[in-house]
Order: structure tokens, then C-alpha cells, then sequence
């Protein structure tokens, strides 16, 4: 194993009716004012809203809402919330939704308290030195930022999708409600299936220093990800596999599954976002299409390991094998795998090539991923 540090401060916690507790896990914190981001009117036809209000009003917590943070999160908004967070003095941030949400609030809490433009953070012009406190009820499980410190925001002018950090910006506790995911669609079901896969396979084929512990976990990930999956498909209120789905997610990007590894990078969701930022297709399903072909143009650079990954998830032998059998499970549980699918034409997609190349650039990846490369990454899309 190569040498490591590794803190993760988030607590979790983890059960059905939890949501009704958030005002006393915030309370516990000193939280007497928050802003209370949220995605869709969903939360408050579903009852969620009013559960959490009245958590937080018998702790004696005040809050100020914003509402209406969309699927890929958008720079905008981001500074609305921060407006609102100045204007009235809150003292947290509470995120109820999923990845989105959060991580739309993780930036407000880093932007509430910093004199600059919070893009700056993005962009690497300053650094996230201190931000406000934040909380979550998450309920879509995919992106698993409710235990990390980062998040991914659109700036809708320049087109670019980035990422923020910060060492403060791990949630100070994250609700995770299996039940609260059941109402999830079919269609973000298998979105959010791709991107906890997609997460877990980063570091496994990209890494120089891979332990053989860490491979293990992230196929036990990645086979508790297909056959809850495709459990929930069937009956989508089966909440003991809606928590091992809910929970892999978590795992697949708080940490764990990097310790003790080297050398690794990221490179099919610093190509999603491009296709993400130009299009705004979903983020799973940019990275359903994006994953085989990259697979594809990648296999050589680390065979063995295509291989182990062909014969541990799906008992095959050839890396070939492997990545037909993924794509194959991605076309079975209906999240696109082509270019034709999402609709992308010509004109598109050579946007959505620069846009690539930039990202990089930006994630110091160009000297591998040069424009002819994310080329060929995205004619296999097709």
C-alpha cells in the first residue's frame, strides 16, 4: 500500500424516520439559523418538507429556503444562495435532495463567507480557507457527496463544470433514509446505478499503486450495485436493497476505496462533464455512454486489471468480454450507452470535444487526453 493520511469526519446516520431527528443533530452543533436548499417541489408534496420543518422548529431553529436547484447544478443559483444566506445571517446550510442539492450548498457554505466571486474556488484562484456548516437528508443515492468534501457546479457563461474542495466541507452529518429514495424514477435509479460505478472504477483500472484490499472492495461495490439494482427494478420499495444501494454509493467516493492507492485519476467524469455541460444530459447517463468507449480506447494501458475486472464482476475472461458484458448490463437496465441515444449531433459533439480538452487541461490530464484521444474516446461512443 503507498503511504497515506486519511480522515473522514461525516457522520452518518443511517436509518428509516432519521429525517425527523435533523433539528437535534443540528442542534447538537449550536445551528440556530439555516438555509434550506432543496431541488423540486417533490420534497413538500411528499410530506419530506413538513417533517423536516417541524425537526427543526421544535429545536428552535429558524430557516430561509431555496428552492429549485436542477439535475447538473448551475453557478447561478449557487450565488442566489448565497445572497439569501448573507441577507438573513445564517449560521448552516441544510441540504434535502440529492447530489445536486449538496453540493449546491456545499459552494454556498465555502461562498457565504468569502469577499471574492465563489467561482474562484472552481477555478483554483483561491482556496476554500473556511465555510459554513453543513447538513443533509439525502434521497437519491449517486454522487455519494453527503460523505466527501467536494462538489460539481456548472457555470452556465463560461460552460465549464468543475469541482470545488475544500477541507471543511465534509457534511457535519448526513441523514441517509433508504426509504426517502423509493419515490426515485426508474430512469434516475439506473443513472445513479452508472455513477456509483463509474465512481468505483476510476482508481481500479487508473491507479499505478492498487492494493489488492482496495480491489476487493470496489467489486464488492460494484456487484452490490448490479444486483440491488436490478432487485429494485422490480420492486422499487425493497429497502433492504435500496440501503446496500444507498450505501454503496456512500462508499464508492468518501475515501475508502483510494486508501493506500497511487496514481490515479478520473478520467471519465472529466469527459462526461463536458458532455454534461454542453448537452445537459444527466450525469449518469453521460457517463453510461462515456464508460465502455473510454474502456474500449483504455484496455492496453492496464490489461491484467481489465481482465480481473471481467472475471470477478462477471465470471468472463477477456478484458474484451468485460467491458461487452458492462455495456450489455447498461443496455439491459435501460441507461444509454451511445451518443445516438442522448441525442448529440455533429455540431454538439465537437463542442462538447473542446469543452473536454479544456477540462484536461484544467485536471492536468492533457498530456494524455489530447483532443485526438477524447476523439477516439467519443467515436467508440457513438
Amino acid at each position: 500500500m503507498y503511504s497515506f493520511s486519511f480522515q473522514n469526519p461525516t457522520r452518518i446516520e443511517f436509518g428509516v424516520g432519521k429525517e425527523q431527528n435533523i433539528g437535534a443533530y443540528m442542534q447538537e452543533f449550536g445551528v440556530k439559523k439555516t438555509l434550506l436548499v432543496y431541488g423540486s417541489e417533490r420534497i413538500k408534496q411528499s410530506g419530506l418538507f413538513d417533517d423536516v420543518a417541524a425537526s427543526l422548529q421544535a429545536n428552535g431553529i429558524e430557516w430561509v429556503e431555496l428552492g429549485g436547484v436542477k439535475s447538473n447544478p448551475i453557478l447561478s443559483k449557487v450565488k442566489e444562495g448565497i445572497a439569501l444566506a448573507r441577507q438573513h445571517g445564517v449560521d448552516s446550510i441544510l441540504s434535502v435532495g440529492g447530489g445536486s442539492c449538496l453540493d449546491s450548498a456545499k459552494a454556498i457554505a465555502a461562498g457565504a463567507l468569502y469577499d471574492g466571486d465563489v467561482w474562484d474556488f472552481f477555478i483554483g484562484k483561491a482556496a476554500v480557507e473556511q465555510n459554513l456548516p453543513i447538513f443533509d437528508i439525502i434521497t437519491l443515492a449517486a454522487t455519494g457527496s453527503e460523505m466527501n468534501n467536494g462538489g460539481v457546479v456548472m457555470n452556465e457563461q463560461t460552460q465549464q463544470k468543475y469541482a470545488v474542495n475544500g477541507k471543511d466541507l465534509f457534511p457535519k452529518v448526513s441523514v441517509i433514509n433508504p426509504k426517502l429514495q423509493a419515490t426515485v424514477s426508474r430512469d434516475y435509479l439506473v443513472y445513479s446505478a452508472a455513477d456509483i460505478i463509474a465512481h468505483s472504477i476510476e482508481g481500479y483500472f487508473t491507479a499505478s499503486v492498487q492494493p489488492e484490499l482496495i480491489n476487493m472492495q470496489i467489486e464488492a461495490n460494484i456487484k452490490t450495485v448490479i444486483r440491488t439494482t436490478e432487485i429494485l427494478l422490480n420492486n422499487p420499495n425493497d429497502l433492504d436493497a435500496r440501503g446496500e444501494f444507498a450505501w454503496a454509493a456512500t462508499m464508492a467516493l468518501n475515501g475508502l476505496t483510494y486508501v493506500g492507492t497511487h496514481g490515479f485519476s478520473y478520467p471519465n467524469h472529466m469527459i462526461e462533464h463536458a458532455l454534461s455541460a454542453i448537452c445537459d444530459v444527466p450525469h449518469g447517463a453521460g457517463l453510461s455512454v462515456v464508460m465502455p468507449a473510454w474502456m474500449t480506447w483504455y484496455k492496453e494501458q492496464n490489461r491484467p486489471q481489465f481482465e480481473r475486472f471481467a472475471r470477478e464482476i462477471f465470471g468472463l475472461k477477456t478484458a474484451e468480454e468485460g467491458i461487452a458484458a458492462l455495456k450489455a448490463w447498461f443496455d439491459k437496465i435501460g441507461t444509454p450507452t451511445t451518443l445516438a441515444q442522448l441525442g448529440v449531433n455533429d455540431e454538439q459533439l465537437a463542442a462538447v470535444i473542446d469543452n473536454a480538452v479544456q477540462n484536461a487541461v484544467a485536471w492536468q490530464m492533457n498530456e494524455t487526453y489530447t483532443q485526438a484521444a477524447i476523439t477516439e474516446v467519443f467515436e467508440l461512443a457513438k
